[in-house]
């Protein structure tokens, strides 16, 4: 019984943790995705020094405001994702935790049930 019970178990942690992982990668590649926008806009900006010079501002201004959207866009989401996963971690293990001592506690319940004699025999045993 008491394999019975770990075994689902695991299928129900399984199923609580389904989308953590996928929550977590967010969390983590979107900075380096808001970094890598970073380092595509500051690339145009100095193709267009190259190309034009630094006498007008507006040339610069195009690959400079790429570089601030995509690491503005990539925090706006990693920031709030990070959240969510540590949020949503904390609630699986304590409902794991929570699983695991009621389990224990029902396993108990049924190893004293089984070492209980039966009503009969103890009313025979209290006759004799």
């Amino acid at each position: 019984m008491k394999e019975a019970i770990e075994d689902t178990g695991r299928h129900v942690v399984h199923e609580m943790e389904r989308f953590l992982g996928t929550l977590g990668t967010i969390a983590a590649v979107t900075p380096l995705l808001g970094l890598l926008g970073t380092v595509t806009g500051m690339i145009q900006a100095f193709e267009a020094i190259s190309s034009e010079g630094v006498g007008d501002p507006k040339v610069l201004s195009g690959g400079i405001g790429t570089a601030l959207i995509t690491t503005a866009a990539g925090l706006i989401v990693a920031i709030p994702a990070l959240f969510a996963y540590r949020y949503l971690r904390g609630v699986v293990d304590l409902l794991v935790v929570d699983m695991e001592k009621e389990a224990m506690k029902l396993v108990r319940a049924f190893d004293q049930l089984d070492r209980r004699p039966e009503r009969g025999q103890r009313r025979r045993e209290a006759a004799s």
